[in-house]
Formats: C-alpha cells, structure tokens, sequence
C-alpha cells in the first residue's frame, strides 16, 4: 500500500487540522496516510522530548521519512517563514539525503496564518527548498480545482493553507475541500509511481 507522511508542526490546532483533511484525501485513494508531528523546541534551554509524546500525534523518525513513498508538510507561518520546529527537524535529515531515500518522491506543503496577508504564500515557498534538496518532485494545486477562484481565505497553487482568526479557527469549505485535493493528488501521484 503507498504511505504518504503527512508531517507537521502547530502550536494552536490549525496547522493540524489542514494535516488531518489532506490525510483523508490520501486515503480517499486507497493510500495510507501517517500522520506525525515535530517535537517543540525550548527557546531557553537544550530541552529533550520523550520518544513518545503523552498526547497527541506521534513525533516524526527518521525511518518515517525514509518509509514513506510521498510527503506533505505542514507548518504556521512564522513572519513570512515555516517554524523553526520544522526547520529544526528538515535540518536533521542529511542521511536520508545522503542515501536519497526520498528522491523521485511527490511532496508537498501546507499552512496556516492569523491574518489575510500573513506570509501564507512566502511560508510555503520555504518549505519547498529542502525537499527539491532531497531531489523530490513538487506537488501543488492546479487551477481546475475550482475552490482557488472562490477562496475569500486560504488555499493557493503552491499548497494548502488555513486563515485562523481569534473569530472562527475551523478551516472554511474551500480550504478543508483544497486541503482535501492536496492529499488525494499526492497520494496519487505516489500511486503512479509506485
């Protein structure tokens, strides 16, 4: 069966929730959707997170990325930028970049901001420069889903995204529904490489 890991970071629930609607697309498809999250850092401190976290979704491993057979990742905008939880956890994967364990693979990426012209764009483009460093071929969201020309939110050509307010944090139809095509057309894009 294709393993799609959907991979993220968030702080407040949007990001996951843009992860669990692009893993019902995954498994809209007859894929398997893993989805992981990346560990917070301390700001103070070196800190050390246990191996399995008291709730919630499992970290993500190393032998996750190297397993799965497509990527999706996700991460709040942090000025314009992916957090740098996820940036921390892309910057521990030269081995799996050594041995190429993910070249040739569709990715793609997710996000959510707190204001309309947060960084949604900008924060996706830099997810994308590590995965195209692990030689992974680029998943986005064409045109002919007909939610991009509607969306008074979030969702773009270069991935899903998420406008959370202090008013309404669930993610509107276009975006659960663009968050949802995300998923399925990696998974099969993934399929048909397999």
């Amino acid at each position: 069966m294709t393993e799609i890991l959907v991979l993220y970071y968030s702080r407040h629930g949007s990001t996951q929730a843009l992860a669990y609607q692009i893993a019902n697309g995954v498994e809209s498809v007859g894929a398997q959707a893993n989805i992981r999250r990346v560990a917070e850092l301390s700001t103070t401190h070196q800190a050390t997170s246990p191996a399995i976290p008291s709730e919630g979704d499992l970290f993500a491993s190393e032998q996750d990325l190297a397993n799965c057979d497509g990527l999706i990742i996700g991460s709040p905008t942090r000025f314009g930028n992916m957090a740098a939880e996820l940036k921390y956890f892309l910057d521990q994967t030269s081995q799996i970049w050594l041995k190429g364990k993910l070249n040739g693979k569709p990715a793609a990426c997710f996000t959510s901001t707190s204001s309309l012209h947060g960084g949604q764009e900008s924060t996706l483009l830099s997810m994308m420069p590590p995965l195209l460093h692990h030689g992974m071929l680029l998943v986005g969201l064409p045109y002919s889903e007909s939610h991009l020309h509607t969306t008074t939110t979030g969702g773009t050509p270069y991935g899903a995204s998420h406008l959370a307010t202090n008013q309404n944090n669930k993610l509107s139809k276009e975006e659960a529904e663009l968050a949802f095509a995300l998923g399925k057309r990696v998974a099969q894009i993934a399929q048909k490489l397999s």
